[in-house]
């Protein structure tokens, strides 16, 4: 059943310890068998209850899965693992376009903003006990949340979208929790969740976003939770259109309880309108990152939604790190004051590569999607073939399976530096990895 590794411990944490680490080495696979607790105290010598607390923990870990008499196992992808560990290693001189980065040629300098946010800091030093959110930032913030129609609600500062997506969802939600994920999705969202002791449904989505129907299927099944990428959609470019907006508002409408997060973290580099869904539910988040148009390494994130999650947010916030650098605030505002990023020159460079990419497939016989963002999503019969194939052919793509639960497989390409010398070559390099027939959807 488990092959030559033995789980050992004689309490419930070293039990748990021991499965975790062979899950994260490798040595227990996913999917694969645990033994029944009952037979397993017994080979330990422990009480039985001890072994049902050593699963539990890992339940709650994401690391393990139970179904009822058919046993626990561990799960097709472990938290422990993580769908980074999907990836392709790029050789020299193969070109790489999996990274799923911005183009540092479009990201704005930010050494004179950070000088001016540490000549302010000299000034008026930040202490222990001040406002943990500038004023002038949230000032702009709740401008620019008001224009594009997002219900008035106050405003927390994270370190990041996906900061803000796990502290959103543990302010609501307890272990063994159902929440609605996209399927293709963000492979570190359907990483996360589970990692919370959260269990996930897939939603479908076409380029307009996630189907209403599979969304109101996962509502009336239990679900307790929807994330929704409004724009730029990873891996995939969907991007709510307003029509489905409309729809999905009137099924979240119906189940009111919902807890709604919209990650909206291509705002400052998209050229589609934003339709939010944000106040269709008692409990909503709205969370906008910098990480797109400013850098990555600007690890800021804006967060409104309804009072009662933002004060548990802010709440348990003051409980670790208190707040995140009015320095790095300070700078963003700066940035935002000058008009360092060109939003509509930015949006149109990667809308052209984007377009270009489509394109050229789609003369191929290549149907593939990429509606806002900077990535493309190209549906294909077989992954592990076509990314080999492109490989030896000299780019480097990122395997679909980083990013799906249950949907078809294909592949993402990242155009955010693709040059028009390269988008035909890439082209004939894809048409010719995923042969005569290629797939036609992703969903």
């Amino acid at each position: 059943m488990l092959g030559e590794y033995r789980i050992s411990g004689s309490r419930a944490a070293d039990i748990s310890a021991s499965i975790e680490g062979a899950v994260g080495s490798g040595e227990l696979r996913p999917g694969q068998l645990l033994p029944p607790m009952r037979e397993l105290a017994e080979r330990l010598g422990v009480n039985p209850n001890t072994v049902a607390a050593a699963y539990r923990t890992l339940r709650e870990r994401g690391v393990i899965e139970t179904a009822g008499r058919r046993g626990s196992r561990v799960r097709a992808v472990p938290a422990t693992t993580g769908r980074d560990s999907i990836r392709v290693d790029v050789p020299e001189g193969v070109r790489d376009v999996s990274s799923g980065n911005p183009d540092p040629a479009l990201l704005p300098a930010l050494a004179e903003a950070f000088a001016a946010a540490a000549a302010e800091g000299d000034r008026a030093p930040v202490l222990y006990g001040e406002e943990p959110v500038d004023p002038e930032l949230a000032r702009i913030a709740r401008d620019r949340f008001d224009a594009d129609g997002v219900p008035e609600g106050p405003l927390v500062v994270v370190s990041g979208a996906l900061d803000a997506v796990e502290r959103v969802l543990a302010a609501h939600l307890k272990p063994g929790d159902t929440v609605a994920v996209e399927d293709p999705g963000w492979g570190r969202t359907l990483d996360l969740v589970p990692a919370l002791g959260l269990r996930t449904v897939p939603v479908g989505l076409d380029d307009e976003g996630p189907y209403a129907d599979d969304v109101r299927h996962a509502l009336a099944a239990g679900a307790r939770a929807l994330i929704v990428t409004d724009r730029a959609q990873n891996p995939t470019g969907a991007a709510v259109s307003a029509t489905r907006a409309r729809a999905l508002r009137s099924v979240l409408q119906e189940y009111p309880e919902t807890l709604l997060i919209e990650d909206d973290h291509g705002h400052g580099i998209l050229d589609v309108p934003l339709h939010p869904l944000a106040g269709a539910t008692r409990h909503w988040a709205f969370v906008r990152s910098t990480a797109k148009a400013y850098g990555p390494d600007l690890r800021l994130a804006l967060l409104t939604g309804d009072a009662v999650t933002v004060d548990r947010v802010r709440g348990r916030q003051r409980l670790g790190p208190g707040w995140v650098s009015r320095l790095m605030q300070r700078a963003l505002v700066r940035l935002w004051v000058d008009g360092a990023v060109d939003t509509r020159a930015v949006a149109a460079a990667y809308g052209k590569r984007r377009d270009a990419l489509i394109d050229a497939l789609g003369r191929r016989g290549v149907m593939a999607h990429g509606r806002s963002g900077m990535n493309v999503w190209v549906p294909v019969p077989e992954e592990t073939g076509a990314v080999a194939r492109l490989l030896h052919a000299g780019w480097a793509v990122v395997p679909g399976a980083r990013f799906r639960l249950s949907a078809p497989p294909g592949i993402r390409v990242t155009v955010s530096t693709l040059t028009e010398d390269e988008t035909e070559a890439l082209a004939d390099a894809i048409a010719s990895a995923l042969g005569p027939a290629p797939a036609r959807g992703y969903v």
